[in-house]
């Protein structure tokens, strides 16, 4: 069992940073595929991206060139760095790990999830 935990969320303007952090316990994630998810209100939950076990890294059409996930096993955690925020990118952050080998653009392939974490992008 791997229980994630999100932090880093927050409040930032327009063309801000956040780094969002994912620290994991009850397993060492070198072995666990990690993604990052988010969901504003009102909408379905949807994929922003993933990292493999061998750090192959899939990012979203729509926020790619401003967010990078990475992932450091020695702490057991992983990151989503976020730059250049908009407005639309408010929403509840989810990190997400999967067993199975790989990086995942599915909800449905992952089998462990964090609580969330609010980030809120002000115009």
């Amino acid at each position: 069992q791997v229980q994630l935990v999100e932090s880093g969320g927050g409040l930032v303007q327009a063309g801000g940073s956040l780094r969002l952090s994912c620290a994991a316990s009850g397993r060492t994630i070198s072995s666990v595929s990690m993604g990052w998810f988010r969901q504003a209100p009102g909408k379905e939950r949807e994929f922003v991206a993933a990292v493999s076990q061998n750090s192959i890294t899939v990012i979203e059409y729509s926020v790619k060139g401003r967010f990078t996930i990475s992932r450091d096993n020695a702490k057991n955690t992983v990151y989503l760095q976020m730059n250049s925020l908009k407005p639309e990118d408010t929403a509840v952050y989810y990190c997400a790990g999967a067993t199975k080998r790989g990086a995942f653009d599915e909800a449905y392939e992952y089998d462990y999830w964090g609580q969330g974490t609010q980030v809120t992008v002000s115009s």
